[in-house]
C-alpha cells in the first residue's frame, strides 16, 4: 500500500517521424549594412526660464533640507533611546547588586 509504483517507460504512440540526415552547408559571410541615421525628433525642446530655474533650485533645496531633518531626527531618536536603555541597565544592575549585599 505504501510502496511507490515506479512507472515503466511506455512505448511511443501516435505519429513518429523518421530520422533525417542533416548535411553541413557552406558558411557565407555577410557584410552588415550601415544603420540608417536616426531621424530628427519632432518633440519640442524644453526651455527653462530664469524664474523656473530658481523655483527648481528652491524646491530641490527644500527637499534636501526636509529629508536631512527627518534623518537627523531619526538618528537622534535612536541615540536617546540607546542612552535611556543604558541608564536603565545601570540602575537595574545597581538594584540587583544592592539586594545581594543585604
Amino acid at each position: 500500500m505504501l510502496r511507490p509504483k515506479i512507472p515503466t517507460m511506455p512505448t511511443p504512440t501516435g505519429f513518429v517521424s523518421p530520422r533525417t540526415v542533416v548535411e553541413p552547408t557552406a558558411v557565407v559571410q555577410h557584410h552588415p549594412t550601415p544603420a540608417p541615421a536616426p531621424a530628427a525628433s519632432t518633440r519640442p525642446t524644453v526651455q527653462f526660464t530664469p524664474g523656473a530655474m530658481l523655483a527648481l533650485v528652491g524646491a530641490g533645496t527644500a527637499v534636501v533640507l526636509v529629508v536631512g531633518a527627518v534623518l537627523v531626527s531619526m538618528l537622534l531618536a535612536v541615540a536617546v533611546t540607546g542612552a535611556s536603555v543604558a541608564v536603565c541597565a545601570v540602575v537595574i544592575r545597581s538594584l540587583i547588586s544592592s539586594q545581594h549585599r543585604r
